[in-house]
C-alpha cells in the first residue's frame, strides 16, 4: 500500500513538472516571436517638427566723419513646419516656409526685404522592394503676404502683391527618396498656374498674365529636388531647387526657383544664418533701360539672432503588416 502511494504521487509529481516545462515553452516561444524586428507592428505614422528663427540688427552714428545712416534698423525672421505621414509603403510629406524681413532706416525710410510663403505636399506610393521609389502627387503653394515695392529717390512703384503673383504647382510623376532628407521628383505632366490677382499688376500684364488677364496657365516638365540634413557640425542645411519647361512656349527655357537656409548654431539660443535665393523667369521681364529682359534674381541675407527647434513629435500606431 504504501508502495502504491509513493508510486501515485511520483506520477502527479512528474505529470505538473512535464505540464509546467510546457507552459514555460510556450511563453518563451511567445515573447520571442513578439518582439522580433520584422514582426514587430509598432510604427509611426505622424511625424511634425520645425524651426524659428529671430534676427535684429541695429546700427546709429552720430557725428560719424565717414558718413552713413544715423539709424538703421533690420528684422529679419524664419519660420518651418513639417508634417509626415507613413505607413508601410506610403508617404506623405508636407512642409511650410514663411519667410518675413523689415528695414528701417532714416535715409531710406521703411520697406520690407523678404517676404515669402511656401507651401509644398507631396503623397507617394512605394512601387518598388527597395523602398525608394515611389508614384507620387505634389502640390505647391507660393507668393507673399505684403505689398512690394520698388524706389527710386523718394518715388515708389507698386511691384507685388498678396496673390500677385502667386503660383500654383499640380503634378503627377516619379519620387526618388533614399532617406527622409533627400529626394528627387521628376514629372512629365505638370500644370502651373500663375495669379496675378491686383487689378494694378495685371492691367500692366505682370508676370507673365495677359494685360487685363489675372491667371495664366502652363502645361510641362518638372523637377525638384530638396535636401536638409546637418552638413557638418552645428551646421544645418535645407535647400530646395525647381525646375520648370514649359511646352507650348520656348520649352528649352527653364524657369528656376532655388532657395537656400544654412543654420551655423552658436549655442542653445543663438545662432548665425545665411538665407539665398534665386530666381529665374522668362517671363518676368526686369533688366534693361526698359525693363524688356528677363534676369537672374538673387537675394541674399546674413543674420545672427535667436533660433528656436520646435520639438519633434511622433505619434504611434499599431498597423498590420
Amino acid at each position: 500500500m504504501r508502495k502504491g502511494l509513493l508510486f501515485i504521487l511520483f506520477i502527479h509529481i512528474a505529470t505538473v513538472t512535464i505540464a509546467q516545462n510546457i507552459t514555460v515553452t510556450k511563453l518563451r516561444s511567445e515573447t520571442a516571436r513578439s518582439v522580433r524586428k520584422d514582426n514587430d507592428t509598432s510604427r509611426w505614422n505622424w511625424k511634425q517638427g520645425g524651426l524659428y528663427n529671430f534676427n535684429l540688427s541695429q546700427s546709429s552714428l552720430s557725428n560719424w566723419a565717414a558718413g552713413g545712416d544715423n539709424f538703421n534698423m533690420a528684422i529679419g525672421s524664419y519660420f518651418n513646419y513639417f508634417l509626415l505621414f507613413k505607413k508601410p509603403h506610403q508617404n506623405w510629406d508636407n512642409n511650410l516656409d514663411v519667410n518675413l524681413g523689415f528695414i528701417q532706416s532714416t535715409s531710406l525710410g521703411g520697406r520690407k526685404n523678404d517676404d515669402r510663403f511656401d507651401l509644398l505636399s507631396k503623397y507617394g506610393y512605394q512601387i518598388d522592394t527597395s523602398g525608394m521609389w515611389f508614384v507620387s502627387g505634389l502640390f505647391n503653394f507660393r507668393s507673399q503676404l505684403f505689398h512690394g515695392y520698388s524706389f527710386s529717390g523718394t518715388n515708389k512703384t507698386l511691384t507685388s502683391s498678396f496673390l500677385s503673383p502667386a503660383y500654383i504647382i499640380l503634378s503627377a510623376g516619379l519620387d526618388f527618396k533614399p532617406s527622409n532628407r533627400f529626394s528627387i521628383f521628376f514629372s512629365p505632366l505638370t500644370s502651373r498656374t500663375t495669379l496675378v490677382l491686383n487689378n494694378t499688376l495685371s492691367s500692366l500684364g505682370k508676370y507673365g498674365v495677359q494685360p487685363g488677364s489675372k491667371i495664366s496657365k502652363e502645361t510641362g516638365t518638372f523637377i525638384t529636388i530638396n535636401y536638409a540634413d546637418n552638413i557638418a557640425t552645428n551646421v544645418m542645411y535645407r535647400g530646395r531647387a525647381d525646375l520648370f519647361s514649359n511646352y507650348n512656349e520656348k520649352p528649352e527655357n527653364l524657369n528656376l526657383y532655388m532657395t537656400n537656409y544654412f543654420s551655423f548654431k552658436i549655442n542653445k539660443y543663438f545662432s548665425a544664418t545665411y538665407n539665398l535665393d534665386l530666381i529665374y523667369d522668362d517671363k518676368i521681364k526686369i533688366f534693361g533701360p526698359t525693363k524688356s529682359s528677363p534676369g537672374l534674381q538673387l537675394k541674399s541675407i546674413i543674420g545672427i539672432g535667436y533660433q528656436k527647434t520646435l520639438q519633434v513629435k511622433k505619434t504611434l500606431i499599431k498597423t498590420k503588416l
